[in-house]
């Protein structure tokens, strides 16, 4: 095994050639995943054992000083603790590991909006010489990531849109997102069919391409009923106790074109929110309120993130399609560092609705 000044460096191609007693053009071969398909089966399963039992690691280093390539992706997210990127990022590793590729994972959150936060990352990844950027934390209207397209590097925006770049409509980085305009079109004709026609909605942060599309889309869906929103509150970020907040809000807001209930009850029976995060803090709100779900009000999340059916009540929720999203999205970039034609596009995904006993009929 390879040693320098005494101190163990694990085992390199080499050992594992002498292993198994073959030239070391044969190992480096089957541990290429452009070339080992040029190696038999039986052999490249030797080869595969003889490195797990040596514990043979790659020296990605110094496989990107030789060959000029880091096989690294960087992949920016705003917030892991989100329960909407793990999953997203189970799908990319199982993209990029079927490549031979590794993911540099940055984790954005900050207080100041993960803008300052970003930039550091991206610094910082392309220092490692990362091939190419996933980003789950574009801003409708980000001047680093606008920065970084124009640097020529490759990047594939996942969950994410970047619609305004540098004051203008735009729609030049591809993506992977969900069809937010049917997963609020799915809610909407949900609460309908159950005979609600007084139904809010609390949006996303309206910076987020997410954000807007789902308050758009619920506003058409709303529209496509001959109906009005009764009400809309914009909440500070995708998160619990933005949510609460924003519930607070719309609860206290003095009703337009007609009066409350008799009996106190708010003047919407139905409440669509744009993430299950601010649907949670909307729900700890109203109970809080002493109104009661889904008896009196309704609610319906989005993202359908783990755990929901534990509920209580369980809460109805449009569900994406997060592994896939993150898998296509890895995919996207990997053949644009191929320089396939064609990848340049934004890819949508169809969600569903999945109901459970946060809804039910409208209150007589």
């Amino acid at each position: 095994m390879a040693r320098s000044k005494g101190v163990s460096v694990g085992p390199t191609i080499d050992d594992i050639a002498r292993h198994l007693g073959v030239h070391k053009s044969t190992v480096s071969r089957a541990m290429d995943p452009a070339r080992r398909h040029l190696i038999g089966s039986a052999l490249l399963h030797k080869v595969e054992a003889a490195s797990r039992e040596l514990g043979w690691r790659p020296n990605r280093a110094a496989a990107a000083l030789s060959t000029g390539r880091s096989r690294t992706v960087g992949v920016l997210l705003p917030d892991i603790t989100n329960p909407v990127f793990p999953p997203i990022l189970r799908g990319i590793e199982d993209a990029l590991d079927a490549e031979g590729y590794f993911a540099l994972l940055a984790n954005t959150a900050r207080h100041d909006g993960g803008v300052a936060a970003a930039q550091m990352a991206v610094e910082r990844m392309q220092a490692q010489r990362v091939e190419g950027f996933l980003v789950a934390t574009a801003l409708r209207d980000d001047a680093w990531l606008d920065s970084l397209r124009r640097s020529g590097a490759r990047i594939v925006l996942v969950n994410r849109t970047n619609d305004r770049v540098d004051g203008e409509d735009r729609a030049q980085l591809p993506a992977v997102i969900s069809d937010d305009a049917l997963g609020m079109r799915l809610a909407v004709d949900h609460l309908v069919g159950l005979s609600h026609t007084r139904i809010a909605h609390l949006a996303g942060p309206p910076g987020y391409s997410t954000g807007q599309a789902r308050r758009v889309g619920f506003e058409q869906a709303l529209q496509a009923h001959r109906l009005k929103p009764a009400g809309i509150v914009d909440c500070a970020a995708y998160a619990i106790d933005a949510g609460d907040a924003a519930m607070v809000q719309l609860l206290a807001a003095k009703p337009r074109g007609r009066a409350r209930a008799v009996d106190g009850a708010p003047a919407f029976t139905a409440v669509v929110a744009a993430n299950d995060l601010i649907a949670l803090g909307a729900l700890q709100a109203l109970q809080r309120a002493g109104l009661r779900v889904p008896q009196q009000i309704s609610l319906i999340g989005h993202n359908d993130m783990p755990l929901l059916a534990q509920l209580s009540p369980p809460l109805t929720s449009v569900r994406i399609q997060h592994h896939e999203m993150g898998y296509r999205a890895a995919r996207l970039l990997l053949e644009a560092l191929r320089d396939v034609p064609g990848t340049a596009s934004t890819v949508v995904l169809r969600p569903e609705l999945v109901v459970r006993g946060s809804t039910a009929a409208a209150p007589r």
